[in-house]
């Protein structure tokens, strides 16, 4: 891992310092999704079954999970999982309610009534990454903020294992949040299957999900075709930035990085602390702490990208963060509350020395699908809003129209829009 003296480094020292891993390959990145997206977009499932063979090295007849596998997958699963997910929903369940937004109506003028309706989104597409691991977590993410939105069509892809079959578990926490369409389809040709549509998988209005990079460039790409869906965020590579001060326990800061570093070898993980004697000792528990984990290679690959970095004083840190804007964000401080309103940017927050970022991406009841790679400086984590649309209304009386409409006739022909202006006065000289 690199250490870094913040204080010694000029600004553009200190943005290379931040730079995330992969960012030189965008252009080869983009190529290689559109080629993607014009091999689904010729040939459907054909091109969906030929990418499944090439980068998943598995043949696929039926994408479709059956009710068979569905029924295969719960009957072999650890009732102690089943139970945990079971749990994991109640508290999402909670925390999603807590937040979802309602309509309203208010007179703006006297006559005048403009308000707000909620709708859900009608098709929702929603990946399920499977890669180096399966995360039955994220199918809870995004399964129970739609069905609290009431989406009427939810699918649902995840990668195919090597046996040709989805993952136990994802297909269980897919049933358990109601979802009975799911597609063993991964990486970017997933996300072209739903922004575009074949006859097996169904075309979406937007799409949710983490992924790899790939995953992310294709997610974008969709967003930018003619009449393509919506997309929930830049989700890419996991990220997790921890400010610490000098009672933050080395043994907790030091699992808190590995903990994101052993998600892929493109993750990044930063420690910022103004005590010199916690970075020491948390360098030396990360390497301690690495030897053990199953995951081992995958996490030594991520920690190239690593930083520990050492400021003047935790304000910097809060600066440097903001910068930064990650998608998890841990304060291993003494008083954390004290310092969230420094918080400016970041994805999820985890507050003092018993909020490990695993809870959340579990069982806390907020959501782990966040922005990354800076995105959480502009965007925010999946919620039921996410998968609703807000449509606005307004309705007239004819004292209404008589109270504000010379108000619009003036900003009409301030603009040169003198149809615009007519609408309103010809209603006004019928109103007379």
């Amino acid at each position: 891992m690199k250490r870094l003296d913040w204080t010694a480094l000029d600004p553009q020292a200190r943005a290379r310092a931040l730079e995330r891993p992969g960012g030189g390959e965008q252009d080869d990145l983009e190529a290689a999704v559109r080629r993607i997206f014009n091999q689904v977009r010729a040939d459907g499932d054909g091109a969906l079954r030929a990418l499944t063979r090439r980068f998943d090295n598995v043949e696929i007849a039926d994408f479709a999970v059956s009710e068979a596998e569905f029924a295969e997958a719960e009957a072999g699963l650890d009732p102690a999982l089943r139970t945990a997910m079971r749990d994991a929903i109640g508290r999402l369940k909670a925390w999603h309610s807590a937040g979802m937004g309602k309509g309203f109506e208010v007179e703006t003028a006297p006559g005048v009534s403009c308000g707000r309706m909620l709708r859900p989104i009608a098709r929702v597409g929603l990946y399920v990454p499977a890669g180096s691991a399966p995360l039955p977590s994220t199918a809870l993410m995004l399964g129970v903020p739609a069905s609290l939105a009431g989406c009427p069509q939810v699918v649902l892809c995840t990668p195919p294992r090597a046996d040709g079959r989805a993952d136990p578990a994802v297909l269980v926490a897919a049933k358990l949040c109601g979802i009975g369409q799911v597609f063993k389809l991964g990486g970017a040709q997933a996300i072209a299957a739903m922004a575009l549509g074949t006859d097996s998988v169904p075309r979406c209005d937007k799409l949710f999900g983490p992924g790899n990079r790939y995953v992310t460039a294709a997610k974008q790409f969709a967003a930018m075709m003619a009449g393509g869906p919506a997309i929930d965020m830049p989700a890419g590579p996991s990220e997790v930035l921890v400010i610490a001060d000098a009672g933050a326990l080395p043994e907790h800061v030091a699992a808190d990085l590995l903990s994101q570093a052993e998600h892929g070898p493109d993750s990044q993980v930063i420690l910022a602390t103004d005590s010199p004697a916690l970075l020491d000792a948390v360098g030396l528990e990360v390497r301690r702490q690495l030897a053990g984990l199953p995951r081992r290679d995958i996490a030594e690959s991520a920690l190239q990208h690593a930083r520990l970095v050492l400021v003047d004083n935790l304000d910097d840190a809060f600066s440097l963060s903001n910068d930064y804007a990650p998608e998890h964000l841990i304060l291993a401080l003494r008083e954390p509350r004290a310092w969230l309103e420094k918080v400016q940017s970041a994805g999820s927050v985890f507050l003092g020395d018993y909020a490990p970022e695993g809870l959340g991406d579990y069982c806390s009841g907020t959501n782990h699908v966040l922005p990354t790679n800076g995105a959480a400086r502009a965007w925010s984590g999946v919620s039921v809003a996410s998968f609703q649309k807000t449509i606005s209304f307004q309705e007239v009386s004819r004292e209404g129209l008589a109270a504000i409409g010379p108000c619009a006739v003036v900003m009409a022909r301030a603009e040169g829009l003198e149809a615009h202006a007519q609408s309103v006065l010809r209603r006004l000289a019928g109103a007379a």
